[in-house]
């Protein structure tokens, strides 16, 4: 059975962590820390409108010699965001978080947003789709 970002989304659960582009770059990074997270969505009403990580922090404020107190996360966030759906398979958000380099993902259905999940997620997910397999085919082997 290939599990799915629905699979994921029951375990995991569809909360998912948010912030205003017209919020300081410092709060987004406080925010992040406090909730042990990489990313952030950035929204406007039920809108996605851009994603910042701690890569965009390091890249865009600390390099260009900005500051995070001053600096608005519209500044900063990527606005080209990718996404996936529930029917989404674990392998085809791996694929696609490897082929586009990125860490974490929206899931959303229509317009509406689902979830969020990170390729820690999907790793985790993924490996214990192999364990499960593994287990299964031991007792199939060993006729238990």
């Amino acid at each position: 059975m290939t599990k799915t970002i629905r699979d994921v989304l029951k375990n995991k659960g569809d909360s998912v962590l948010h912030i205003s582009p017209d919020a300081t770059v410092y709060s987004a990074l406080e925010l992040m820390a406090s909730e042990n997270v990489g990313a952030l969505l950035v929204m406007e009403g039920k809108q996605v409108i851009g994603i910042i990580s701690e890569r965009d922090y390091a890249r865009k404020v600390i390099l260009e010699g900005r500051s995070s107190l001053k600096t608005v996360v519209q500044k900063i966030m990527a606005t080209k965001v990718l996404y996936i759906t529930q029917n989404t398979t674990v392998e085809e958000g791996l694929a696609l978080m490897s082929d586009k380099r990125c860490r974490h993902l929206p899931v959303l259905e229509g317009k509406e947003l689902i979830g969020m999940v990170s390729i820690g997620d999907l790793v985790n997910a993924h490996v214990a789709e192999k364990d499960f397999m593994i287990n299964q085919l031991e007792h199939y082997i060993l006729g238990g």
